[in-house]
């Protein structure tokens, strides 16, 4: 069974590394001074493709653009502009080499999935302070034995902006810029095959612990989910501190469950147990793209592409929106969404020998700007 989780030329590989034998190096001098120059302050390439079709990144949307309000929502700088052309079941075939094979599934499965491409704008930026910490960090920044935990950083947002393994790609997406610390109200969707579904709703508080100034040794952050509906399980919450070297301690978590009145120690808070009140159509790993220890796969750094992926989607944050607006049967209403071409990271990460996890296979497409995991492709151990 293919599993698929969409978040947000041929092949032409830049390096093809896994993580065995992994040794620990710091970024050198030589790539240092490359970043702000041919590569962006985070370790993307500055410049655009050969064909026009990706621009030049040259600072990203860094500031609102004119007329934003914050208690109307986001403003979409870029809804005056049409679709450049649309993908669909009929003409997939014809872009595949800019696909993942997840989203040619859907587009061969659902004859209303279509994928509206839209032209690229590299809209990703940091605050100038965070770029600073990146080169100062990196240069130092080292993987734990096996890649299992980051040494020497403390608040940098990319600890490797010029990636040499799978997992280093990986530690970027977990450590990227998400401003310090948040609190946010999110919604998930368990949806049946009918398009039915019963909102997961839930209120969810995190923080790097540089951002708290490290009150504990070894850790990255913490992280709080509390349930708020539906009733039947509203009120239970999870709580996680997640350690920067996970050789040497693995991550604490706790439960509290309402009709128990008790909190609880949960080691279960991680790989491949369900995620709460999804009946079982995610894992706790799968949360955020991925998150947790990346100690049971081998990863493999297959290179750079380019690739059609979600971007820019502010009419998703319409807040006119109602959820049966948004959520269809089979997938999510794709007149919503918009596509752009944009370079990702590759990464392949399977289950090593002596080890288990529901997902044999992943494949995760990073992208380059931000350092977020774009689209992946999960399969069991039948592929």
């Amino acid at each position: 069974m293919r599993r698929i989780s969409v978040l947000k030329a041929p092949f032409a590989f830049a390096l093809v590394l896994g993580t065995a034998g992994l040794a620990a190096a710091e970024m050198t001098p030589q790539d240092a001074a490359r970043l702000g120059k041919d590569l962006t302050p985070t370790g993307a390439e500055a410049a655009g493709n050969k064909a026009g079709t990706i621009p030049a990144w040259t600072g990203g949307l860094a500031k609102p653009p004119p007329g934003y309000d914050p208690a109307k929502g986001f403003l979409d700088p870029y809804a005056a502009e049409q679709p450049l052309y649309t993908i669909t079941g009929t003409n997939a075939d014809q872009h595949k080499d800019k696909l993942a094979p997840g989203q040619l599934a859907l587009l061969k499965r659902y004859p209303t999935y279509t994928m509206k491409v839209y032209p690229s704008h590299r809209t990703a930026a940091l605050p100038s302070k965070e770029y600073d910490i990146i080169r100062s960090e990196g240069v130092a920044a080292q993987l734990a034995d096996g890649g299992n935990g980051i040494l020497n950083i403390n608040a940098t947002a990319v600890p490797f902006p010029v990636p040499k393994t799978g997992v280093e790609v990986m530690w970027n997406h977990i450590v990227r810029y998400r401003g310090g610390t948040f609190l946010r109200y999110g919604t998930e969707f368990p949806v049946h095959t009918n398009g039915s579904f019963t909102p997961l709703r839930r209120t969810e508080w995190y923080a790097r612990a540089s951002a708290l100034g490290s009150p504990e040794a070894n850790r990255i952050s913490y992280y709080l989910n509390l349930v708020t509906a539906p009733s039947s399980i509203a009120g239970e919450a999870i709580l996680t501190h997640d350690p920067l070297d996970q050789v040497k301690e693995t991550r604490l978590a706790w439960t509290y469950n309402p009709g128990q009145r008790r909190v609880l120690r949960a080691p279960s808070v991680s790989y491949d147990s369900p995620g709460t009140g999804t009946d079982g159509l995610r894992t706790m790993d799968d949360y955020d793209g991925f998150n947790g220890a990346p100690d049971r796969y081998d990863w493999k750094l297959v290179g750079k592409k380019e690739m059609i992926i979600s971007y820019n989607n502010y009419k998703l944050t319409d807040k006119g929106l109602k959820y049966p607006d948004i959520i269809k049967e089979g997938h999510i209403d794709q007149n919503l969404v918009r596509y752009e071409l944009h370079r990702v990271w590759v990464v392949e990460a399977m289950v090593k020998s002596g080890f288990r996890h529901l997902y044999a296979k992943r494949e995760f497409y990073v992208d380059e700007d931000s350092w977020q995991i774009a689209h992946k492709d999960q399969y069991d151990g039948r592929g």
